[in-house]
């Protein structure tokens, strides 16, 4: 996830030798970075809310977009560690632009609301996110799965006799997982992207959910995070198989964190191919 070893590879790799132009140029403006990504073969016009959403624990700030008309399936994507913000907005109304009914929240609702910090250097304001980070665990991914899903389902634009999908990035990735387990009749597809904690040693692993789930999932693994904890994928590969519970597992060559257009290490060309994968994996499995 964002943990020290990450952020030492990625500093390295952009103060260096691995840099490309057009990854420096991912370093500038979010705005302008959002603006980059390109709309998808005959985009559907779409409808943007900002809105709170009421929650057992309070009001969580989201971005609704769907489009403008019609119902669709619904999409509920958690944000990695820096939170809700311009580009994961972006991100969220082109997968609308491609028939989706798709909700982006801020999964820090109980403490603050959006924006959360200012800078996407991880070592700047990892004084802000860390403690954030901490308020959050299993069982507020799960009241937030319950909350959230159950919220797409009320709306007029979401296509209820279709399953769901979720989607999340970093830290989000376990979220993805939980709530595949948590809701697998109302859950039918769901993608990590640079995920981390999805295995681990506790009891409340991720990837011990797995035989709940009923989900095609996708898990999007960059090299650095393959690097630290190379067992993962295999150990993810067996718990899919043993469940029979579909899923497509491979390792990118590109840095954690390569997806999203405001990151420092954005790597557009297999963020495309990653998305294209997810693009297919929804499409199947809400059809």
């Amino acid at each position: 996830m964002c943990d020290e070893r990450t952020e030492s590879a990625n500093a390295d790799f952009l103060s260096g030798q691995r840099i490309t132009r057009r990854q420096f140029g991912a370093a500038s403006a979010v705005a302008g970075l959002a603006a980059l990504l390109p709309s998808p073969a005959n985009a559907q016009a779409v409808t943007e809310h900002e809105i709170d959403i009421t929650t057992p624990d309070g009001v969580a700030d989201s971005y609704f977009v769907h489009p403008a008309s019609g119902t669709h399936p619904g999409v509920l994507i958690w944000p990695d560690a820096f939170g809700l913000r311009p580009a994961k907005r972006q991100m969220a109304k082109r997968l609308a632009e491609s028939g989706y009914s798709v909700l982006v929240v801020n999964q820090y609702y109980r403490s603050q609301r959006a924006p959360i910090v200012s800078s996407n250097d991880f070592s700047e304001v990892s004084g802000i996110i860390r403690p954030l980070m901490g308020t959050l665990n299993p069982d507020t991914q799960v009241t937030d799965a319950r909350a959230f899903v159950g919220w797409l389902d009320e709306q007029t634009s979401v296509d209820s006799n279709r399953k769901m999908g979720t989607m999340g990035y970093c830290m989000g990735g376990p979220f993805v997982m939980r709530t595949a387990a948590t809701l697998p009749d109302r859950v039918g597809a769901g993608a990590s992207f640079h995920g981390g904690g999805l295995v681990t040693d506790g009891e409340d692993s991720p990837h011990l959910l797995i035989p709940q789930m009923e989900a095609h999932l996708l898990i999007a693994i960059a090299s650095n995070d393959d690097e630290n904890e190379p067992e993962a994928k295999d150990v993810l590969r067996d718990a899919f198989a043993s469940a029979s519970v579909p899923a497509e597992i491979e390792v990118y060559d590109a840095l954690h964190g390569w997806c999203p257009p405001d990151s420092r290490v954005y790597d557009e060309a297999l963020a495309e191919q990653a998305w294209a994968r997810m693009l297919a994996i929804f499409e199947e499995a809400l059809a």
